[in-house]
């Protein structure tokens, strides 16, 4: 049955409609710049607000290798090691405090 049988009436979809605009903001090559746009594409452009170093850079560029190769859109944190190992990075040091607001402010007591 279809919905006129039901009496019901059908909307018609506003999306197909044509509605004139007083300015055109879409830019006709901006799909393109987008498309082409290496930067885009390797950095997320939430984050770019700063400059990143090289090896920052660097390892975005893996990580999102790794994800595209891999079909992995969210990798794991040992799939993030892995990457970091491939990259090279190994634990030469002794661990120190860990960066951010909450290692300044406490350090847990030591054990004993």
């Amino acid at each position: 049955m279809s919905q006129a049988d039901k009496g019901e009436s059908r909307v018609p979809d506003r999306r197909k409609r044509n509605i004139p605009v007083a300015i055109e903001r879409r830019k006709a090559n901006s799909a393109e710049k987008r498309r082409t746009s290496e930067r885009r594409r390797q950095i997320d452009p939430t984050t770019c607000e700063r400059e990143y170093t090289e090896e920052e850079i660097e390892f975005m560029k893996a990580m999102d290798q790794y994800k595209r190769d891999n079909r992995r859109p969210f990798p794991t944190w040992s799939e993030v090691l892995e990457v970091l190992i491939a990259l090279g990075y190994r634990k030469v040091a002794s661990p120190g405090p860990l960066p951010g607001l909450c290692s300044q402010q406490s350090q847990p007591a030591p054990k004993g």
